[in-house]
């Protein structure tokens, strides 16, 4: 059994926690500058000159890419040879979060109780933390700040078995309609078929993490993300909502079996921003 101590993984998630917020993963530059050279519109054309600029602003000095530094959402994928040790696991990773926000001066956006007072907790805990148990004897810290105009426009369905694919199509497209410039496009759209309520959901925010532009190695979600992407950029709405070819640069979808009676279907919107960053230890 290989040892890791909870301050390896709070030292992980502060790391992440300003390299998130800071950095748009390479990859998707890459989609926006190929935006850039087909994008139509004028106006959208100037949207993403305004985004690429504004990733190496932030990149360069060390500062939000967005002022809506989000909830932060950490996955811990846990080798099931590893022992955790040195304290509570949870409170490390908030922790981590609390050290990064009050270092990188990140908004405080998260308030208990959510219905009443809505009192600021004021360094962004607590995290929302999902945990796996995977094979092998090491830690997969991923942070995930999530933004509230993106995370508004998500929705949640359990369509009937006969709604079939163009019922799973339809409310994927209705979803990002709906969003409209709320998300800030060009978007990244997480679509989570099946499992039951909570678990579609769950695959739509992870399928958010794959890496931009890569698509599913199975050949059928492949031709299921390539046909989204091609019917969400027939909408319009284009970069920030002004119009244009590119309503979403990327389209991940994640697909897990589900009840004979059941279709669940969960969209995760994701901002121009797609922000995260992973590190094992």
């Amino acid at each position: 059994m290989r040892k890791v101590h909870v301050d390896e993984i709070r030292e992980a998630v502060r790391e992440l926690t300003l390299k998130a917020n800071y950095e748009i993963p390479e990859p998707a530059v890459a989609l926006f500058r190929s935006a850039l050279e087909k994008e139509e519109s004028p106006l959208g054309k100037e949207v993403l000159r305004q985004i690429l600029l504004n990733v190496e602003t932030a990149r360069e000095e060390r500062m939000p890419y967005c002022q809506d530094t989000g909830i932060t959402v950490v996955f811990l994928e846990i080798g099931q040879e590893v022992v955790i040790e040195g304290g509570d696991l949870e409170s490390a990773v908030n922790e981590g979060v609390r050290e990064a926000t009050r270092e990188g001066y990140l908004r405080a956006s998260v308030v208990w109780d959510p219905v009443f007072e809505r009192k600021n907790t004021g360094d962004n805990t607590p995290a929302v933390i999902h945990y796996e148990v995977v094979p092998g004897d090491r830690v997969k810290v991923t942070v995930a700040p999530k933004g509230a105009g993106s995370e508004n426009t998500s929705r949640l369905a359990m369509l009937k078995p006969a709604d079939g694919w163009e019922g799973v199509k339809s409310f994927v497209l209705e979803t990002v309609e709906k969003a409209g410039p709320n998300a800030c496009p060009p978007l990244t759209v997480g679509v989570g078929i099946g499992g039951n309520f909570e678990y579609s959901a769950y695959l739509a925010k992870k399928a958010l993490l794959r890496p931009p532009g890569e698509r599913h190695p199975d050949p059928l979600i492949e031709k299921v993300e390539e046909e989204l992407i091609e019917e969400i950029n027939r909408l319009g709405l284009g970069p920030m909502g002004f119009g244009g070819r590119f309503t979403a640069v990327d389209v991940k979808v994640e697909m897990y079996p589900c009840h004979i009676a059941s279709l669940p279907v969960a969209v995760n919107i994701q901002c121009h921003a797609v922000r995260h960053a992973e590190k094992e230890i």
